[in-house]
């Protein structure tokens, strides 16, 4: 049986050379990743040994364990572990644009993925040295990053295929790092105006039990000994701090329950379904969320469409990249009904979920035949929407934040002083 050369990468990072038998390269890196090594560079092994040779690499040795010698990386180790925990999919919209921008400029597809593996570290840079050891076996990019769901998504695999059927590939990575370009972008500014906010309401809980619970039980107890019949917002601090220190370890559990049932009823898909049909209908963010899920799905379908790929698979891939469920369902719907011959304009009606615009730019971009360049521009007006939302958002929830923790210092400010101002009136009497 032949033997073979390789050079690999184990999990943490480290150069692993050795030999291995198998019938053929694609059998032996099929071997190797089965060990959880990562292949660079496979070859024939130069001396080929005899069936009695002192290694053990006999013709029956398919099964027998590869003499590897590890040479630990001096780098790469410990920055894997660190910056390993950086989000995939902006790790691969970083990727996308590097890629395309190295074909454009007549590089081979192999040495671009290894330029892209060289500049990531982790779980990402373990994806993408598989998708290169899989263009290097025979398989095509679409098939390479399709056997990585959990990196790649499939509206991205479509493209790529797609690309690479018609010969446009480079033009397509250029459409695609576009689309994730903008999908980062809306992404990134609704969770950047909701960070401050979401900040000041952990620290103000935080600092508000930590009052109520170590610095207000002793001078309400020295106040309570002092004085008679406390003033009620005295009173009523007193019975929030008993409440929280009496009973902590119940309030704890009931958190944990709380917390547990409702995670528990998001992973269900029906679960989920609720709540974000739930949010759909709050006043300002159900706005904020279905714009926002209206201009990815518009974006999805339009490149999809300009890419060549057919309007229902096009669904089909928006339905799988969307988070929400009601706009899953409804594209679900949506896609029946146009695989039966129905209208765009009706599927999405019957759902509730899309806006009426939304609705009459899918149905005129069908008619007129100029769908992808419509929801294109649908998809950039709800994205300037989105943002206006949300700085609004951020302007109104700060000062109202602002005035609730104002509100609550001066509270717990007035229930301690006020029963020493009137300890003080009853001495001067």
């Amino acid at each position: 049986m032949p033997v073979f050369s390789y050079t690999a990468a184990d999990a943490d990072t480290a150069t692993v050379r050795g030999t291995i038998t198998a019938d053929t390269p694609r059998a032996a890196r099929d071997q190797l990743r089965g060990q959880g090594l990562r292949v660079r560079k496979i070859t024939p092994y130069k001396n080929q040994p005899q069936s009695n040779s002192p290694s053990g690499l006999s013709a029956g040795g398919a099964n027998e364990k590869s003499q590897t010698t590890v040479v630990r990386a001096r780098t790469g180790f410990s920055i894997g572990r660190w910056f390993g925990a950086a989000s995939h999919r902006s790790a691969w919209a970083t990727a996308v644009h590097e890629l395309a921008m190295m074909l454009d400029a007549g590089l081979p597809i192999l040495e671009c993925l290894d330029t892209i593996a060289a500049q990531h570290r982790g779980n990402f840079r373990a994806a993408i040295l598989q998708v290169r050891d899989d263009v290097a076996g025979g398989r095509s990019l679409a098939e390479a990053l399709g056997r990585r769901p959990d990196f790649f998504d499939a509206a991205s695999v479509q493209m790529v295929s797609v690309g690479e059927n018609s010969g446009t590939l480079d033009r397509v990575l250029r459409e695609l790092a576009d689309f994730k370009r903008q999908q980062m972008s809306v992404r990134d500014r609704v969770s950047t105006a909701l960070v401050y906010p979401a900040f000041l309401v952990v620290f103000a809980s935080a600092a508000a039990v930590f009052l109520m619970t170590w610095v207000l039980p002793p001078l309400l107890e020295s106040l309570e000994e002092t004085s008679g019949a406390l003033p009620w917002p005295t009173r009523m601090v007193s019975g929030f701090s008993n409440l929280l220190t009496q009973h902590a370890f119940g309030l704890c559990l009931g958190a944990v329950v709380v917390v547990c049932g409702l995670a528990i009823s998001y992973r269900s898909r029906r679960g989920r379904y609720f709540w974000h049909r739930l949010l759909l209908r709050l006043p300002v963010l159900g706005s904020m969320a279905q714009k926002q899920n209206v201009a990815r799905i518009a974006m999805v379908i339009a490149t999809l469409s300009r890419s060549g790929v057919e309007l229902t698979r096009a669904f089909e891939l928006a339905e799988a990249s969307t988070g929400s469920e009601p706009f899953r369902k409804a594209l679900a719907i949506a896609t029946k009904r146009i695989s039966a011959g129905g209208e765009v304009a009706d599927a999405l009606t019957s759902s509730g979920v899309f806006p009426p615009l939304a609705v009459r730019v899918f149905s005129v971009g069908q008619e007129s035949g100029k769908l992808d360049e419509m929801l294109f521009r649908l998809s950039e007006d709800y994205d300037r929407q989105v943002a206006v939302l949300s700085t609004r958002l951020t302007a109104l929830i700060e000062p109202v934040l602002i005035l609730v923790l104002a509100t609550g210092i001066g509270f717990l400010l007035v229930a301690t002083v006020l029963p020493i101002l009137e300890a003080g009136n009853v001495m001067s009497q």
